[in-house]
């Protein structure tokens, strides 16, 4: 089963310095046929722009995966930490039994972001947060690990049955990737057209699959792609 749903159908709310597209229900949008797919909950679309962002507020019980496409982002939280992921990097925020956090662009342009949010497998404990470079030219042909509670060793940990890869392919290029039985994947090609499995998707269509153990991503452009495996 594999599910295209084109960019131009996802919900939508422009607050002025925040234009934001929504794969799921999320704030004021709300969709029952959108609400989750496994234990990935939110697949925000987000373009900040300059000198501007999200102030303090709070998260509990969430996994908070940030995928920076464009620009930076910098974070700051009321464990103290701070920091700068760019274009391309990754952070993860641990909400666990609570947090505040703010997410500003301090830059002098736009910066785009995924802000993807995984149910975890467990409420409860101690928040964190954590921010690493993913080289794209790591990740070119194949799938890597960006973040995991699926035992990848270089991936920032999450707290979830659940991972989210990146790969990078060039124009006619190919990548596979195994899903396992009873899992849900969905994914999203941040730049290029693609193919799964025969079904075409543009830029920033979300594609909700099941039911497919093995998974052929063809890029019709070159493309930049990032995929939820989760239960």
């Amino acid at each position: 089963m594999i599910e295209r749903r084109p960019f131009a159908t996802l919900g939508a709310a422009d607050h002025g310095w925040l234009d934001a597209r929504h794969h799921f229900s999320f704030a004021g949008y709300h969709d029952p046929e959108r609400v989750h797919w496994g234990a990935l909950r939110v697949w925000n679309d987000d373009a900040i722009s300059a000198r501007s962002g999200f102030p303090p507020h709070p998260h509990a019980d969430m996994e908070i995966v940030t995928y920076v496409r464009e620009g930076a982002v910098t974070h700051q939280d009321s464990l103290g930490n701070r920091g700068r992921t760019v274009a391309g990097d990754v952070q993860v925020m641990s909400a666990g039994t609570g947090i505040r956090h703010a997410e500003y662009n301090l830059e002098d342009h736009t910066t785009r972001i995924f802000q993807i949010w995984i149910i975890p497998t467990e409420r409860g404990g101690e928040p964190a947060w954590g921010s690493r470079p993913f080289p794209k030219d790591d990740r070119s042909g194949r799938f890597v690990a960006l973040a995991s509670g699926m035992g990848d060793a270089d991936a920032l940990p999450i707290r979830a049955d659940a991972r989210v890869l990146g790969a990078t392919l060039g124009r006619a290029e190919s990548a596979t990737y195994t899903l396992g039985a009873g899992r849900f994947a969905y994914l999203v090609a941040a730049t290029g057209a693609i193919e799964v499995n025969g079904v075409r998707a543009e830029a920033r269509d979300g594609i909700a699959i099941r039911d497919e153990h093995e998974l052929r991503i063809t890029a019709i452009d070159g493309a930049e792609l990032v995929l939820v495996d989760s239960v």
